[in-house]
């Protein structure tokens, strides 16, 4: 496989990707971000503001228009839940390629319809991805189309890699760049475009702990299949690396580092309010490693690529709420009171002198094998940040209150 990716990824394919795609993407922009992580010079490069919502269209768009006739005349096939399946379909839409797209039965409607919106024709698999993956194949192989994979192909890859060249010329002087890993086929084409043109920029990866494929096959020195992945990260969920993709980042990628669910919808949450952007978790995984201390940016210039902005909003307002409980700024707390008249008031007086507002009570009479006069009183309060809500604790538990 090496030798096909030295043969066909080379400089000259991404910057001739780069010229192909100059009239179908957006030159997306950088922005200066030092709130993220206080004491780091930190830029983010907002792919999730790309067509599309993710920076998926590049690949898939460069891969089409290299096809032959022939290739376009038959049309092409993919598999995707989600941004690979909107770049696919748009890129077909421009190139005027017949594009059916496999989906699995389960994937959100609101992806189904965006992908339908560009004009592809969907058929729904039953089962998961690799079913849907199966089928894809099976079409390919018996109807002549050709299959578009999201990340294993040197023309994909070359095509994400034309957001190395943007960032070069964005940020010339940045030290490090974090780059958010699935199949890899992003910081494939990132790692080996900034490599070549300056080896002394660091590159990291960074997954879900729920979906640490790539983390894992570079660890073991070989490709390994993951049983299952679980993360909120739907677009980095991807259990197996590619042939290229690995090969790639073993050779060019300094580090890989992985995070959290509860992680994510905090950077999710983050972005949101500090700077008005909405990116979905396989988006944010890069801001997360900087909030929560995965790489050591001290005195580097680091730019963190947001990949996609496609969050599914009914998951939105889950991300939020979970959010908000990771950074401290809303917390739940269950007091044990006594059932006597002016309790309820002396808790509220209390969390409300120290500036804590009350969104919900819940005040419920114990139940056996408590004392009789006993009663529980559950609060969500909205707080300041962790150090706010100790406050309140202390406070409550100065007065008096057993906190459970």
């Amino acid at each position: 496989m090496e030798t096909e990716t030295k043969k066909q990824l080379t400089l000259d394919t991404v910057y001739k990707a780069n010229y192909v795609l100059k009239q179908v993407v957006r030159p997306t922009d950088v922005i200066y971000a030092p709130k993220l992580k206080p004491g780091t010079e930190l830029y983010l490069k907002t792919e999730n503001l790309q067509i599309t919502g993710s920076f998926k269209v590049r690949g898939a768009y460069y891969k089409m228009s290299q096809l032959t006739d022939a290739e376009k005349s038959k049309g092409v096939v993919a598999c995707s839940a989600g941004n690979h399946a909107q770049g696919v379909a748009l890129a077909a839409q421009k190139n005027g390629i017949k594009a059916i797209i496999c989906l699995p039965d389960g994937a959100p409607i609101s992806k189904v319809e965006a992908t339908r919106s560009y004009g592809a024709e969907i058929r729904l698999v039953e089962g998961v991805y690799d079913d849907a993956y199966q089928e894809a194949l099976r079409l390919r192989d018996e109807e002549g189309y050709t299959f578009i994979h999201p990340f294993n192909d040197p023309e994909v890859i070359a095509g994400q890699g034309t957001i190395a060249l943007e960032l070069g010329e964005q940020v010339p002087d940045m030290d490090v760049v974090i780059v958010p890993i699935g199949g890899g086929g992003l910081i494939s084409g990132m790692a080996y475009t900034l490599k070549n043109l300056n080896p002394k920029v660091k590159v990291i990866g960074v997954q879900a702990s729920g979906a640490p494929s790539m983390l894992n096959s570079i660890h073991d020195s070989h490709i390994e299949k993951l049983d299952s992945v679980f993360t909120i990260a739907d677009g980095i969920a991807v259990k197996e690396p590619g042939s290229l993709t690995y090969e790639l980042c073993a050779q060019y990628v300094d580090e890989i580092v992985t995070v959290t669910d509860d992680e994510i919808s905090a950077a999710i949450l983050a972005l949101m309010e500090q700077h008005k952007l909405v990116t979905e978790g396989a988006g944010a995984v890069g801001v997360a490693a900087v909030m929560f201390d995965k790489v050591d940016l001290a005195g580097k210039k680091a730019v963190c690529l947001l990949s996609g902005g496609n969050i599914d909003v009914t998951i939105l307002s889950r991300v939020i709420a979970r959010g908000l409980l990771m950074s401290g700024r809303s917390c739940q707390l269950t007091i044990e009171l006594v059932d006597k008249p002016g309790q309820l008031v002396a808790v509220s007086k209390l969390i409300a002198d120290q500036g804590g507002n009350v969104t919900s009570v819940h005040h419920e009479h114990t139940n056996e094998g408590s004392d009789v006069n006993g009663c529980y009183l559950r609060l969500t309060l909205e707080t300041r940040n962790w150090a706010h809500i100790e406050q309140i604790r202390k406070a409550l538990t100065d007065a008096g209150f057993k906190i459970l």
